[in-house]
């Protein structure tokens, strides 16, 4: 599966409203290097029409290339640097010396195309919010789970069960290959849908996506949490704060705590009756 890759040069101060946008329409992966933010696509969901007027409203325009899968390892290889949550928690690619005894938990992740390497702001702050979370025994569910991060260290900090899913095939595929790596008991299956789920059946519900997802789902994430349950919610912009907390108030869920970094939240709610 081939990508798209577009530049943008933009101001510092618009690039988190940029990749708010770009998540909504696709967009599944997010570089940024000075100047300049890159985001990738698959081929066969890029619209120029929908990227040529989101840039132009900014005053904005954007090169493009395409991305064989087979360069995918070259672009990230050359990229991705090791990323430290403090002395918590260490994600770091194979080729990258070992984090041991610098951080209670390392990852090995290779990401292929997969959104969540742990440098976006998003990921960097649930994972400070799971730090605060008891997961030992814990029925665990990820929804949206990407590179799998989040679901590995779940499994790594205890949890009885730990199950994932991500709406593309090529998440799954690197999730179940970056589990393995880090001898994680995870199941990881393609879906997009919580329907299906039993309700009350999971003791923490993770969901790094974007603000409207987040929303549109609720309702369903409430209802497979048990009652005392706890959702930890990212991809929520500063500003989208309100939005979320009073949906999630609707459902039955009250914000315990919050982590930011760089205009970003990750909130934690506790479901009640």
């Amino acid at each position: 599966m081939s990508h798209i890759a577009i530049t943008i040069s933009a101001p510092s101060e618009i690039k988190d409203i940029l990749i708010a946008q770009l998540a909504d329409v696709g967009y599944e992966g997010f570089e940024e290097a000075g100047e300049q933010l890159i985001a990738y696509i698959p081929a066969e969901q890029f619209d120029e029409n929908i990227i040529t007027g989101m840039l132009g409203s900014h005053g904005l325009d954007y090169t493009k290339e395409t991305i064989e899968q087979a360069n995918w390892n070259a672009v990230w290889e050359s990229n991705f640097q090791p990323v430290l949550v403090g002395a918590f928690c260490g994600i770091r690619a194979g080729f990258h010396d070992s984090l041991q005894g610098q951080v209670d938990h390392e990852i090995v992740i290779t990401p292929k195309m997969s959104f969540g390497t742990g440098h976006h702001a998003t990921t960097y702050s649930v994972i400070r919010l799971m730090e605060e979370t008891d997961f030992r025994d814990k029925r665990v569910f990820d929804f949206g789970t990407g590179t799998g991060i989040l679901a590995i260290l779940a499994d790594k900090l205890g949890a009885a069960q730990t199950d994932a899913i991500d709406n593309d095939s090529w998440a799954v595929d690197n999730a179940l290959e970056n589990a393995e790596t880090n001898h994680a008991a995870v199941r990881i299956w393609k879906e997009d849908q919580l329907d299906t789920l039993e309700a009350g059946s999971y003791d923490v519900v993770l969901a790094n996506i974007n603000r409207n997802i987040l929303l549109a789902n609720m309702k369903n994430m409430k209802r497979i949490l048990k009652n005392h349950g706890i959702l930890i919610l990212s991809g929520i912009l500063q500003e989208d704060e309100p939005a979320i907390v009073k949906a999630a108030g609707e459902n039955g869920l009250a914000l315990e705590k919050k982590a930011e970094k760089e205009h970003w939240l990750a909130l934690s709610f506790k479901a009640h009756s």
